[in-house]
């Protein structure tokens, strides 16, 4: 049996890896291609990024194994197989029911966190990303980490879930933690600028939690930050993208003087020995 636990904690982590380095890449490889520049000079930061994450999603790993073994084996959880074990109508409510009950963790865990001594314990090193990147999504010291790790093991003993619908909050959960800290917004304007927006969180939102510390806790709502006064609404990527840009239209402009002083060179020493 021990084995058997193991075995699903080993084969959950893995999963979890490899889940975040294929949306993270792809999301890196999105923003190369949209905004040139912007990740310039943050090699080494990413390569943090990267480290971190990686150790993030062996500690992910071993509760959700450990509960998916218990799942398949005896019996545990509240997640279903049967769609019509429940009202059609509840699996997208079972879904919305996941979504605020982990932002609900997630703003006073990530509120806690920014208390003096919990920061500079842990959650400093998720901040020590000036900008994040796209790489950035797991990158939390270990006691972050588990704070992470055990809310979505715990809601399935809470709140029956399709294994379908299970299945999408992960995936919206995956999707949300990346794209908020790619720099940039990739999902349409009124998803953030319009009447919606001023109840979700996306990029611009938590761009500023990242600017200004002490505000935007979110995950996916706005709602705990409206209530508790902690919402400051969204920030601003274009001084961010002007800086990145003429970054790369520098890099660019160096390029090609390096290879016409190449030419030049070569063509007067052709000269000069003729």
């Amino acid at each position: 049996m021990w084995l058997a636990i193991l075995l699903s904690a080993t084969a959950m982590t893995v999963i979890v890896g490899v889940r975040y380095l294929i949306v993270s890449g792809a999301f890196a490889a999105a923003t190369r291609a949209r905004h040139p520049g912007l990740y310039t000079g943050l090699d080494t930061q990413m390569r943090r990024e990267i480290l971190w994450s990686v150790a993030s999603a062996a500690i992910y790993g071993v509760p959700a194994g450990i509960v998916a073994w218990g799942w398949d084996n005896r019996g545990w959880t509240l997640v279903y197989t049967d769609v019509h074990a429940y009202p059609l109508w509840y699996l997208p409510v079972s879904v919305l029911l996941f979504l605020f009950a982990h932002d609900t963790w997630f703003y006073w865990t990530h509120r806690w966190m920014h208390r003096p001594k919990p920061f500079k314990l842990a959650h400093a090193l998720h901040h020590a990303s000036r900008p994040p990147t796209a790489w950035a999504a797991m990158a939390f010291h270990p006691i972050e980490a588990i704070t992470g790790a055990v809310v979505i093991p715990l809601l399935v003993f809470l709140i029956p879930i399709h294994v379908g619908a299970l299945g999408l909050v992960l995936t919206i959960m995956t999707v949300m933690g990346v794209t908020n800290h790619m720099g940039w917004e990739i999902f349409p304007r009124f998803m953030w600028r319009g009447a919606l927006g001023g109840w979700l969180i996306t990029a611009s939102h938590h761009q500023r939690h990242h600017e200004q510390y002490g505000c935007n806790y979110g995950l996916y709502f706005r709602v705990w930050d409206r209530l508790c006064g902690t919402d400051n609404g969204l920030g601003d990527f274009a001084k961010a993208h002007a800086k990145a840009h003429a970054r790369h239209g520098a890099k660019i402009a160096s390029g090609d003087g390096r290879r016409h002083g190449m030419g030049d060179a070569g063509g007067g020493g052709a000269g000069h020995a003729a």
